[in-house]
């Protein structure tokens, strides 16, 4: 009989662990969240974009806008909004199953942050956790994520604006090589 109690426990218990764990892993996806998003979040399911009154899902990472009264699912907003910068505009953080059935109320409710050019963005954050972020200006070097799994690689920068100086001092270097070889073989002949 305590066997069985025992048992029963042990069972219950990771049944109830199992979940636990589950939910750890799905609440952060910093990412996956874009460039222009906005700062201060774990764990974002879409934003709501006031501006253009569309929606950005981010584990999809598509945005979702009305036309003709359907929904489209788009990697980019539609052409009408092709010059809206997405770094500018506000973004509203929704973490709800399928925000964008919620359009009249989100419409109305988000007004308000329509033409609001305040918040911070994720590329512009010096907050390590967003380091993370493919293509943001912190992100590891080249090489470096083998040994910070999750971390995502700088884009190598060659120059930095330095790097042509050099390759044009390397070629003045041997321009001057050369006009010493010619000097050094006509003997002071001077052609």
């Amino acid at each position: 009989m305590k066997k069985l109690i025992i048992m029963s426990m042990l069972g219950i218990m990771g049944f109830l662990a199992q979940p636990a764990a589950a939910q750890i892993s799905l609440n952060i996806n910093i990412g996956s969240q874009p460039l222009w998003g906005p700062v201060g979040y774990d764990h974002v399911d879409y934003y709501y974009l006031p501006d253009v009154e569309s929606y950005y899902s981010v584990p999809k990472q598509q945005f979702i806008y009305q036309e003709r009264g359907k929904w489209i699912f788009s990697r980019s907003l539609p052409a009408r909004y092709r010059n809206y910068d997405l770094y500018n505009g506000y973004k509203v953080v929704l973490n709800s199953r399928d925000s964008y059935r919620n359009f009249d109320r989100d419409r109305v409710q988000y007004a308000r942050y329509k033409d609001v050019r305040t918040q911070q963005v994720i590329r512009n954050s010096n907050d390590k956790r967003y380091y993370v972020v493919k293509g943001h200006p912190h992100g590891m070097p080249p090489g470096q994520a083998k040994k910070y799994p999750g971390r995502v690689e700088r884009p190598q920068v060659r120059d930095n604006g330095r790097g042509n100086e050099r390759d044009h001092r390397g070629n003045d270097q041997n321009k001057r090589g050369n006009e010493r070889e010619k000097r050094g073989n006509d003997n002071g002949r001077g052609r």
